[in-house]
């Protein structure tokens, strides 16, 4: 149901996660345009290669042209974290309603978040807005029941975000805390494929709970140096978005660790996955924070080990396992 009159709204990328936020937002009533460099897999009023058989809604339309995209009042920019540069390159002035964005990662050249990249191109007065939390594409394209969380450094923008997406269907909750909600979105990614790994290796479920555990103090940690808040790391995009991520097959990132620790190599586990493993960048990028801080972070060392082909995802489990004990080792 929606919340206040019709908006115009740019979803600027038509992954799985993509589509699916742009037609949560065309259920609403929002007159969507979804744009795609790509269009030719976006036919028969639907995402054929993403979300096959599930229709767009009426107000969804798809939009080739990415200037005519950028005229809409309310941008949403939803390509994979290594996209998001050329995609903010090309936004040629000041958005009249501020920036959001679905990504979730860290731009991979310069290392830095991306609330500090719009900062600097449009400066500290921008508002812009991250949407996270545990939810699966396929499940919000079909309407099922999600719990979804905006971080915004303004309450304007949160609460507008908010509103365009919360509905009977679609829970939506606030925060002010945009470094958090940007650090868990990028290490629970690395997290999945550990996971993934240890359940290939056929570990069991204890491993994947300590896994998953000791992972959000690894999170938590980084997040805190940064300057997150501590109460992000126990909610939707932390706590909740890690397990979904850890423990669903669903999850790209879970499928690829899993095959990996099958056996397959790395660009054959990717072609089995046929979509965009976003943990595959973001273990470098995480790492090369987690360096700025002198922290350790052993579980994401270890994956970016293996993706960086100076371990067999075996040989990087054992790693973990033969780790010495340390007084913070709780």
């Amino acid at each position: 149901m929606i919340q206040h009159a019709p908006q115009e709204i740019a979803v600027l990328g038509a992954g799985s996660w993509g589509t699916a936020v742009a037609m949560a937002l065309a259920q609403q009533g929002h007159h969507v345009r979804l744009w795609a460099r790509d269009t030719r897999f976006l036919q028969h009023n639907q995402n054929e290669k993403y979300l096959p058989g599930i229709p767009f809604p009426k107000n969804l339309k798809i939009e080739a042209n990415l200037s005519q995209a950028l005229n809409y009042p309310n941008i949403l920019i939803g390509v994979p974290s290594h996209a998001f540069m050329d995609v903010i390159s090309a936004i040629p002035c000041l958005p009249k309603r501020g920036i959001a964005w679905i990504s979730k990662g860290i731009e991979p050249k310069s290392f830095r978040l991306f609330s500090d990249i719009l900062a600097e191109k449009y400066g500290n007065f921008l508002p812009m807005a991250l949407i996270s939390g545990p939810s699966f594409a396929k499940e919000v394209a079909n309407q099922k029941p999600t719990a979804l969380v905006v971080a915004g450094n303004t309450l304007n923008i949160r609460k507008h975000w908010q509103s365009l997406l919360h509905s009977d269907i679609n829970r939506v909750y606030t925060t002010s805390d945009l470094i958090g909600v940007q650090i868990c979105g990028a290490v629970k990614n690395v997290l999945a494929i550990a996971c993934g790994i240890s359940d290939g290796l056929d570990y069991g479920a204890n491993s994947r709970a300590a896994l998953i555990t000791r992972g959000l103090a690894e999170m938590s940690q980084l997040g805190l140096a940064m300057g997150a808040k501590v109460e992000t790391f126990s909610g939707l995009a932390g706590l909740g978005d890690l397990v979904l991520t850890c423990t669903d097959n669903q999850s790209r990132n879970r499928r690829f660790g899993l095959y990996l620790g099958q056996g397959l190599s790395l660009e054959d586990a990717a072609n089995e996955v046929k979509q965009v493993v976003e943990g595959l960048h973001n273990a470098a990028q995480v790492i090369n924070l987690a360096k700025r801080f002198h922290l350790e972070m052993p579980i994401v060392e270890a994956v970016h080990a293996v993706l960086s082909h100076q371990l067999n995802a075996a040989e990087a489990a054992k790693s973990l396992l033969k780790r010495p004990i340390k007084r913070q080792d709780i």
